[in-house]
């Protein structure tokens, strides 16, 4: 029964022009396959709700100290993530935003009337809602509820994924979804594996399916220098996509590192090393790599 279905939603966006078509409501489900070496979200890895310690915002009150066995000192806050069971004694009685988690629990009528707020601005403007993570697919019984309600009142659903899905109800996800922000991190099979932790294959199926159908499919490319940058990785993207035939435009996502903070707000060690972003004219060049594709390239997205 749908009203069963709960999900772990951890952020909620409005306005935004960059996941899809028109305005959009982007909705982020926690818990994903992959472990990315660049992953700017790490508080979406890990399924359940988390612990979020923010240390330089710790006034060093001491409220917390003694509660549990995971806080070990409070001037400077030391947290040991391992013992967390998170049973919100620290967070509860924290007076700065030192100490909270990230991710709750929502049913779906929740989230569809939260989400049903911004209609009018997807109507007007030919967006929708985007539900992303992490992984949606991960949470296939809620993503799938959600998508079809959503769906089924008029609203555009698109689904940011990273294509590696093998669940019956994962894989009617991507194929009934209106659209997909399809990301691709490399052809190499062992190279990806190295760079997210799974093999390719999976991936590459899942969008060559996606394209029989003829549906739509924006691909999202993450350049990572001396990753996923080089000239070879680019032109078998390109390649493949010009294979698949559905893909309406590829969006080029620049390397940032904006998400290294997280690292350490959720215990994580952030593993890439330092990193020279790209200039504007290998920018260029890429998009001149990509676009023998024959679709519409644009940088962002």
């Amino acid at each position: 029964m749908e009203e069963n279905i709960t999900g772990i939603i951890f952020d909620i966006t409005r306005g935004s022009f960059v996941d899809g078509y028109g305005i959009r409501t982007t909705i982020f489900l926690k818990g994903c396959p992959l472990r990315c070496l660049w992953c700017c979200n790490p508080e979406s890895q890990y399924p359940a709700p988390q612990l979020k310690v923010v240390a330089e915002d710790c006034t060093s009150c001491g409220a917390c100290f003694g509660l549990c066995d995971a806080i070990s000192q409070v001037s400077p806050l030391a947290v040991d993530f391992s013992k967390c069971t998170l049973c919100g004694k620290c967070f509860a009685v924290c007076p700065t935003p030192s100490l909270s988690v990230w991710g709750s629990t929502w049913t779906i009528d929740k989230a569809f009337n939260e989400l049903m707020k911004d209609k009018p601005y997807y109507d007007r403007s030919g967006g929708g809602v985007t539900i992303g993570g992490g992984e949606a697919t991960l949470q296939g019984d809620f993503t799938y509820a959600l998508m079809k309600k959503l769906q089924e009142s008029g609203v555009h659903v698109a689904i940011d994924t990273c294509g590696y899905t093998t669940s019956e109800k994962g894989m009617q996800i991507l194929e009934e979804a209106d659209l997909l922000l399809f990301d691709l991190k490399g052809t190499d099979p062992e190279k990806h594996k190295a760079y997210t932790g799974v093999n390719n294959q999976r991936i590459i199926d899942n969008l060559r399916h996606r394209g029989e159908l003829g549906k739509d499919v924006i691909i999202r490319l993450p350049l990572i220098p001396g990753y996923t940058d080089d000239d070879e990785t680019l032109q078998k993207e390109a390649e493949l996509i010009k294979e698949v035939g559905c893909v309406r435009r590829i969006d080029l996502l620049p390397f940032h590192d904006f998400g290294k903070i997280k690292y350490a707000q959720t215990g994580k060690e952030y593993k890439l090393p330092e990193l020279e972003r790209q200039s504007k004219e290998r920018l260029q060049e890429i998009a001149e790599i990509v676009s023998k594709s024959g679709i519409p390239v644009q940088v962002g997205g």
